[in-house]
């Protein structure tokens, strides 16, 4: 998969406020500070179309991304394909009141619940830290919900090799004690691009049986 061209397209309060389902989607949540606009920006080999600070107001929005991807026919002809990439706010907000905290919860439940074009959610983990209460019961809600997700372990580059294993290796372990069939992993760096082919693929698959 080639990704053609990438740009920012509207930040949404509601999922009732979002761009028209009319193709698919594929949204990006972690814990703060988990590395989800570099990832995004390494993904679409866009430096700055995920903005961490520039401007903040938007972290606390859905952010949608209007991506077209492209794969090169056995003629050389490239097949595009459009499809959105949306940035959640975060999980676990430490920093806010218990207002702010329920109002931001109750965005992404009713996101996640009723947008009806999401195919799959990526659920960021730092592979720098050994397996978070907080990331294991967000994933046990998705999995309450029947919610198709992936897990994509970010800033291998902040570990020695035999660290990310280890860490990645007992969070595997720690789904295994409620989970019959794990779900798809990637680790990645958006620092030394490591994982940005195979979640493209993964993308690409996703997409081809969606439009299939």
């Amino acid at each position: 998969m080639e990704i053609v061209s990438a740009a920012y397209i509207k930040s949404s309060a509601e999922y009732t406020q979002c761009p028209k389902a009319d193709r698919p989607e594929f949204a990006f949540i972690g814990r703060s500070n988990v590395g989800k606009s570099s990832l995004i920006n390494m993904l679409c080999h866009k430096k700055a179309l995920a903005k961490t600070s520039a401007a903040p107001g938007k972290t606390q929005l859905i952010n949608h991304f209007e991506i077209v991807s492209g794969m090169r026919d056995k003629a050389g002809k490239m097949i595009k394909s459009p499809w959105y990439l949306v940035d959640l706010p975060g999980y676990g907000y430490a920093k806010v009141s218990q207002k702010q905290r329920k109002s931001w919860s109750m965005m992404i439940e009713r996101y996640i619940l009723k947008r009806e074009n999401l195919v799959s959610l990526f659920v960021l983990i730092d592979s720098r830290h050994e397996p978070q209460k907080i990331d294991l019961e967000f994933i046990s809600q998705l999995g309450e919900w029947g919610i198709p997700f992936a897990l994509v372990f970010t800033k291998a580059d902040k570990n020695k090799p035999g660290a990310t294993v280890r860490n990645v290796n007992a969070f595997l372990d720690a789904l295994k004690e409620s989970w019959e069939e794990l779900p798809p992993h990637f680790v990645t760096s958006a620092i030394d691009q490591l994982g940005r082919d195979e979640v493209l693929g993964y993308i690409q698959t996703l997409n081809g049986e969606v439009q299939g």
